[in-house]
């Protein structure tokens, strides 16, 4: 996978943010990272014509991404970071040509005790991702296994390089699925796909996950960050406001039944006529123009 700094160059023709060294450059976005920590096990980047799209990419190279406390930490806080930012409208995860993640740090939780766990809440902190309100893009090469196979499900869209392998290998040491990968898998794939990819720990391609529905395109792999940018850029030129409602609206269905999920989307369709954005959206529609909206 090409670079995020050759990629944006490629885009844009011009060097973007790289908040790992805690630089602020000229992307008109220095004022809210010019106290951005430096982070050790992710890079985050500004990217897109607008300058509406955050980029973090996971950086443990030397161990494919193992997802560990710190990492996870570090990932929160940027997710944060970029939900509050009324500038950026949509958010990448990706990792490396080798990995998106190769699974959680095992050394990390070897000695984990089931007290342990529960006093500390283990895994807490990846419900950072799931509560982000902006849309959340994973953009997968590699390696997604175990945690990161459950990463990239936390995100809304999977797009994927065609050398890029899925899977749920816990069974191999032991344990199972942690952190949604016997919940969120049956929802995208079906139960007896799902059983068979936890109980065996075999792997899948991308091709085969892009017909279980577990991912909505496959691109070769260094044309996967591009295209997954344009798909941030083209989710950015509608309302943020009306964006973030739609995404709670599809996530309703997998936390309710058909009759509660449809009560659900009615109210909030409804709630989008108490907006500026819808009436201004509309408007626009009669009128043959380009809408101007305003996040209101």
């Amino acid at each position: 996978m090409a670079s995020i700094a050759s990629v944006t160059r490629a885009l844009l023709g011009k060097n973007v943010l790289n908040q790992s060294r805690a630089a602020v450059v000229n992307t008109g976005f220095g004022k809210f990272y010019s106290t951005a920590p430096a982070y050790e096990n992710i890079k985050v980047e500004v990217v897109g014509a607008k300058k509406n799209v955050g980029i973090i990419q996971l950086y443990r190279p030397k161990a494919l991404n193992a997802l560990c406390k710190p990492l996870f930490v570090e990932l929160g806080k940027a997710i944060k970071d970029f939900d509050a930012d009324t500038s950026i409208s949509a958010i990448i995860i990706t990792g490396n040509e080798k990995a998106f993640a190769a699974g959680a740090d095992i050394k990390e939780m070897q000695n984990n005790t089931y007290s342990d766990n529960q006093r500390a809440g283990f895994l807490q902190e990846w419900e950072d991702v799931s509560n982000c309100g902006k849309p959340v893009i994973a953009a997968v090469n590699g390696f997604a296994l175990g945690g990161g196979c459950e990463l990239a499900m936390l995100c809304d869209i999977i797009y994927a390089g065609e050398k890029a392998k899925f899977g749920q290998p816990e069974i191999n040491i032991g344990t199972i699925p942690g952190a949604g990968g016997t919940q969120r898998l049956p929802r995208y794939v079906g139960k007896s796909k799902a059983m068979e990819i936890v109980l065996t720990g075999n792997f899948i391609d991308a091709h085969e996950a892009e017909k279980m529905g577990l991912v909505s395109r496959v691109f070769p792999v260094d044309k996967l960050l591009e295209e997954t940018i344009k798909l941030a850029e083209r989710i950015g030129t509608h309302s943020p406001l009306i964006v973030k409602m739609a995404k709670q609206a599809v996530n309703q269905a997998y936390e309710t039944t058909l009759k509660s999920g449809l009560q659900f989307e009615k109210s909030v369709f409804y709630g989008t006529f108490a907006t500026a954005d819808r009436k201004e959206g509309m408007t626009a529609f009669v009128e043959k123009r380009p809408p101007s909206f305003k996040n209101e």
